[in-house]
């Protein structure tokens, strides 16, 4: 969504042309919180929905993590019956983790909307120019790269759903003054006072710091952080031509093409290529030993880590995963080799079927070491030898199934069968 000039600058204006921007008959929502800012919001959406017609509703998440939470809620009520809006209370449950509690409402918060808001739907949210110059701030002094002081997106696509923020270049102090003005009723949260937050430091102690040296401190870095959002896009499109040239496999690059890269583009690509896969970027000390130990000759073994994601090398190409599940190598389970199977894997989706036709009774389990297969013109191998030839990658051979019959090994599935049976790969559902 572009900037509106200076004559469409004030908060009415803002929200009626974020309306405006919007198909008819696309449902329009409202996040919430009872708060000045997204009351202030509501109360100008219905407004403008008067001028632009469309479905409007409001949504409201109950975190209830303070005992402010009742009362924040008794608020979006009362505004939402006054103003004569539908509204969707949705409770969250937050956990609390290493992230910090913030990060953890911040992810029941979105995982509430997406249960409420449907694809092809637009919501409103209620950050402005102050919230961006103090995301940029704490950005910058956690050390996070372009991507973390970008700061948030105008308007983005989501999961389906278009997230819109008319009011990044507008300040606290101008929302005020309009809800002041306008006799509007809303709940303060008394957690905002509480400067052992980081964000509530910055706000009360740090912004008022610097806007009386800088009145414009807050609309000035809010525009830095916007800058820094379109140098980021820029570097995205960059990452995703060097990865289409590269074949396009983000899960797995060619080692010898990422090192032809300059070190700050092996970087990008790597965090590129993270995203798209739905992975955690390494933190940079991660990136960096990554990059160092992918120059190492041969096909060194390379194998790194990091929350929610890890890095191997092998066969000349860099490969890209969530980490592994343990594996529970004593489960077994019976089968007679045709009937459908549900595994700690997932479900079995091959069949073993003996030749000639029989009644068989089988068991399914993992590799141990050192087992056999007699196969068909090949004689008697190493299931070892067997996976590596048909370039199973190390760290996925222990989860590959084994089945025996009695004692016999009859079948390693999606690798070979034993002399005198057949594998078959399940039809998927709905062929």
């Amino acid at each position: 969504m572009a900037r509106p000039n200076n004559a469409r600058s004030t908060p009415e204006a803002l929200v009626d042309d974020a309306l405006a921007m919007i198909s008819p008959g696309r449902r329009v929502w409202v996040a919430l919180s009872g708060g000045l800012d997204s009351s202030l919001l509501l109360t100008l959406a219905v407004a403008a929905c008067r001028r632009h017609p469309r479905p409007l509703y409001a949504l409201h998440v109950n975190h209830g993590l303070q005992d402010a939470a009742a009362a924040f809620e008794d608020h979006a009520r009362w505004l939402c019956g006054r103003l004569g809006v539908p509204l969707f209370v949705e409770r969250a449950t937050v956990e609390r983790g290493a992230r910090g509690l913030e990060a953890h409402a911040r992810d029941a918060r979105l995982a509430a909307f997406a249960r409420r808001v449907a694809p092809g739907d637009t919501l409103l949210l209620a950050q402005h120019a102050d919230d961006q110059a103090e995301g940029l701030l704490l950005a910058g002094l956690r050390g996070s790269g372009l991507r973390g002081m970008a700061g948030m997106p105008e308007s983005r696509e989501w999961q389906g759903r278009f997230m819109v923020r008319p009011w990044l270049s507008v300040t606290r102090a101008a929302l005020e003054c309009e809800a002041e003005k306008r006799g509007l009723r809303w709940i303060d949260d008394p957690s905002n006072a509480d400067q052992g937050f980081d964000r509530n430091y910055l706000r009360h102690t740090v912004m008022p710091a610097l806007a009386a040296r800088w009145p414009s401190a807050a609309a000035s870095l809010a525009r830095t952080a916007e800058q820094l959002g379109e140098s980021d896009a820029l570097l995205e499109e960059l990452a995703e031509e060097t990865l289409q040239a590269l074949g396009g496999a983000a899960a797995c690059l060619s080692v010898a093409d990422v090192l032809a890269l300059s070190r700050p583009r092996q970087r990008l690509l790597v965090r590129h290529a993270c995203r798209q896969l739905a992975l955690p970027t390494p933190p940079r000390a991660r990136l960096e030993s990554l990059l160092d130990q992918l120059q190492a000759r041969g096909d060194a073994q390379v194998h790194l880590a990091w929350p929610g994601g890890e890095a191997r090398r092998w066969q000349g190409h860099l490969h890209l995963l969530a980490p592994c599940a343990p594996v529970d190598v004593d489960w077994e389970a019976a089968w007679d080799g045709v009937t459908p199977l549900e595994t700690p894997s997932g479900p079995l989706n091959w069949q073993l079927l003996p030749e000639p036709p029989r009644d068989v009774y089988l068991t399914l389990g993992r590799r141990r070491g050192g087992e056999t297969l007699r196969v068909a013109g090949r004689g008697r191998r190493d299931v070892k030898r067997l996976l590596q030839e048909a370039g199973v990658p190390p760290w996925q051979r222990e989860r590959v199934w084994l089945v025996w019959e009695g004692d016999t090994l009859v079948g390693v599935l999606g690798i070979a069968a034993a002399e005198g049976w057949r594998l078959r790969a399940m039809a998927a559902k709905g062929n």
